[in-house]
């Protein structure tokens, strides 16, 4: 009775959980499973915009473990191996798989596994600004024409050939804005040397300074002009000197009897409009010789010319041939060796374009030689 008690409880050790078969390890005619998670790095690229204007951006592509895990069956182990394999397991983890996926490169752009850097495309084309120049334009300056100079004495008589057929009547110059102020003087006193000459100025005009700016070597001594104050009101002005370099450009500095015909004198410097007319001057012009002027030095100026004098010609041959002067700053046509002779034949080409020819002039200092006409 007692034997099959024993049998029955051996049965049932047979079937119980044994307390000897370490963690880890399976029971006999069990296998171990291993789960090894895979981790799938995935390179992504972004494509620049293909659209004008628009910058592409540097976008970095990171790897991203991929949710899928593989599991690998480990071959059966006997229960004397499963210890061992269980020791393993735990004493050196099994690292993590990385399979690596290659995704197609977008071209142009080639594909990077850490990261693609896209570079920004430039789809704006470069548009040079047009660079437009604004056009200086000068005020219209007209310079009359070199006056012959000379510094007037004596008088002399000599024969005068009337105004050539040349007949131009050319405009004298465009309009001239500038600044108009006053100086004490007399009428004819200045650089253009008028009161050598003994000139008095002719009825209604007055006397002037022009500025150094639009002086050009005397070439308006003698020219008048017509000057515009700012309440319409005008009067008509001969160039008798030069006004110095403070007076800047246009600048026209009136003697006190013209003046007053624009503005009381206390106003001190008005605005003006002015420009380049004809004297209205009907008698005949003159020619006056500077003080040591000689048949060894020739120094003469025109006076009393009706528009503004451009050049000055001597001839000692009757006309034949004509030579040259040199204006000076002070208003005297010259010739440093003279001419050799005392009396010569002048001919005088105005502004306009006209001519009149005086003869035999006297090339003596400080004498006078009438014309018998001027410049229309």
């Amino acid at each position: 009775m007692y034997w099959k008690a024993i049998l029955v409880g051996l049965a049932g050790l047979s079937t119980s959980a044994r307390a000897d078969i370490a963690f880890g390890s399976c029971p006999s005619g069990y296998s171990m499973t291993t789960y090894v998670q895979t981790i799938v790095t995935q390179v992504s690229q972004v494509a620049s915009s293909a659209k004008a204007g628009v910058p592409a951006t540097s976008t970095s592509v990171l790897p991203s473990p991929s949710s899928a895990s593989t599991g690998i069956a480990t071959p059966s182990a006997t229960a004397s191996t499963a210890s061992a394999q269980s020791a393993a397991a735990s004493a050196s983890p099994v690292s993590p798989t990385l399979q690596y996926v290659q995704v197609p490169s977008i071209a142009p752009t080639a594909g990077v596994l850490s990261s693609t850097l896209v570079s920004p495309v430039s789809n704006s084309p470069s548009v040079s600004p047009t660079s437009v120049s604004p056009t200086s334009v000068s005020p219209t300056s007209v310079s009359p024409t070199s006056v012959s100079s000379t510094s007037v004495s004596s008088t002399s008589s000599s024969s005068q050939e009337s105004p050539s057929s040349s007949s131009s009547s050319a405009p004298l110059g465009g309009i001239m804005h500038g600044q108009a102020t006053s100086y004490d003087g007399g009428d004819v006193d200045g650089t253009c040397m008028f009161a050598t000459a003994g000139y008095t100025l002719p009825m209604g005009i007055y006397g002037a300074a022009l500025s150094v700016d639009n002086w050009d070597t005397s070439a308006s001594c003698g020219a008048c002009v017509s000057v515009t104050g700012q309440d319409g009101k005008s009067v008509k002005l001969m160039i008798v000197n030069q006004c110095p370099g403070d007076c800047g450009l246009n600048h026209l500095d009136l003697l006190p009897n013209g003046f007053t015909q624009l503005a009381d004198l206390k106003v001190g410097r008005i605005d003006v409009d002015w420009e380049f007319v004809k004297c209205d001057i009907s008698s005949p012009l003159y020619l006056s010789t500077q003080s040591g002027s000689s048949k060894y030095w020739f120094s003469m100026q025109v006076v009393n010319s009706n528009v503004p004098v451009k050049s000055l010609e001597v001839s000692t041959d009757g006309g034949n041939t004509w030579q040259p002067t040199t204006r000076s700053e002070y208003n005297f046509f010259q010739n440093a060796s003279g001419f050799g002779v005392d009396y010569v034949d002048v001919r005088i080409t105005s502004a306009t374009g006209e001519t009149i020819v005086v003869k035999n002039a006297n090339s003596a200092g400080e004498t006078r030689t009438d014309a018998t006409s001027n410049f229309s």
